[in-house]
């Protein structure tokens, strides 16, 4: 993540920081991925429906990611300007385990998830995330 990106969203997120909790990574990540299946067919269909003219491809939203010593938050992120647009959740990071990391060759990923709740989050990192994605990995224990 560049500095000006950084900045935007350090100053987006101190105001939510509690007393003496510290950002430890920021990062730019997906928080749901798009199938290759689903992609060529959406991007076939599109070119038929237009005579050939044009192919669109879905691509998710990309999302700020901020881990600090307590809290995970996530904020939605403009593609074109560096400020975060919305504040979409923050969670508590106490007993969160991790799936072990799986590598593509674009982008690696592992799913988040509490042992005291059903829900899941998938975190898709890309290629030049590997850094940030190791230490978010190594401060979550793999489920066991």
């Amino acid at each position: 993540m560049n500095g000006r990106r950084r900045r935007a969203l350090l100053a987006t997120v101190t105001p939510m920081l509690e007393p003496g909790e510290r950002v430890e990574v920021t990062t730019v990540v997906n928080l749901s991925s798009v199938s290759a299946r689903r992609t060529a067919a959406f991007g076939v269909a599109s070119a038929v429906l237009s005579g050939g003219a044009m192919a669109v491809i879905p691509v998710p939203t990309p999302m700020y990611l901020v881990m600090t010593d307590r809290r995970f938050h996530v904020f939605r992120a403009d593609p074109v300007f560096a400020k975060p647009v919305e504040h979409t959740m923050t969670f508590q990071r106490a007993g969160l385990v991790r799936t072990g990391i799986r590598e593509r060759f674009l982008n690696s990923s592992f799913v988040v998830s509490s042992p005291h709740d059903e829900t899941s989050l998938k975190i898709v990192f890309p290629l030049v995330g590997r850094g940030e994605r190791n230490l978010v990995a190594a401060a979550l224990p793999v489920a066991g």
